[in-house]
């Protein structure tokens, strides 16, 4: 199975190269750098006010607002503090780095702000698994989130007492991707062989899933459903320990933690970045 990196490199590499200079004692140049993601997202990594010592990092989701009724904006706050500032014009959140004043953990601020997309997403899979750990449902007045994450493609979470449901719809634009997208889940049917608690994974070809029945969902021969199956033990403490997550992709939640895992892995399946 291919793991995907959950940060984005292109502007890890870039801030890394900033703090580095600094600390050789180079002059600090102008910066303005655009990287585009995957989903729509962009990046825009700049100075402020023409201070060459001051660089702004900023992120634009065209699906922010919907992640803001989840709690994106105090997961943010808990995860960047200080570094975060006001956000830039057309953009939806800005974190500020000082090359005059860089801390001893340097490195992790440089991860961190990697990892912006990722935690910007995540709260919305806190939210979901804590109510599931809580025991709670759907059922105890707790609605379906949904983020629609691209032109005509959506992200649905539900949780249920026992388990949380993530579902991710897709667009095949020819009959190629139809096949390519089967083998794709080919790979992850295989990833959960070797791993019995692994979560389950389930595709759907035409029809959505029986999660969203009578939700107004797609339906058609180019419409697929990928779900993921998060079922309680999966929101132990070491959950996460099992599925291999990886560093600095911890939250709070076990289930949250694997979150960069799987969405990587449909969503960002061809991920490289591309700097404008």
């Amino acid at each position: 199975m291919i793991l995907l990196e959950i940060n984005n490199r292109i502007v890890e590499e870039t801030l890394r190269v900033k703090f580095k200079n600094a600390l050789a004692g180079i002059k600090a140049e102008s910066i303005d750098v655009t990287v585009a993601d995957f989903d729509g997202v962009l990046f825009h990594i700049s100075n402020v006010n023409g201070d060459k010592t001051k660089v702004r990092t900023s992120i634009s989701l065209k699906f922010y607002k919907q992640l803001q009724e989840h709690g994106a904006d105090e997961l943010l706050k808990r995860e960047y503090g200080d570094l975060l500032t006001s956000p830039e014009d057309g953009y939806n959140v800005s974190v500020l780095v000082d090359l005059e004043n860089i801390p001893e953990n340097w490195e992790d601020t440089v991860r961190k702000i990697g990892l912006l997309k990722r935690n910007c997403f995540a709260s919305v899979f806190e939210k979901y698994f804590d109510i599931q750990t809580q025991g709670e449902g759907e059922g105890d007045g707790q609605k379906r989130a949904v983020i629609n994450y691209r032109n005509d493609e959506t992200m649905y979470v539900e949780a249920k007492p026992d388990r949380v449901t993530v579902v991710f719809s897709t667009i095949f634009r020819d009959e190629d991707d139809v096949v390519l997208g089967k083998v794709f889940m080919q790979e992850l049917r295989e990833g959960r062989r070797a791993s019995h608690t692994a979560p389950q994974v389930l595709f759907s070809h035409r029809e959505p899933p029986m999660e969203l029945a009578n939700t107004g969902a797609r339906v058609g021969e180019n419409i697929g459903y990928v779900t993921f199956v998060f079922e309680s033990i999966h929101s132990l403490p070491d959950a996460g320990k099992d599925f291999g997550v990886p560093e600095g992709a911890q939250s709070r939640s076990a289930g949250a933690k694997n979150y960069g895992k799987e969405n990587n892995h449909w969503s960002n399946v061809h991920q490289k970045g591309m700097i404008q």
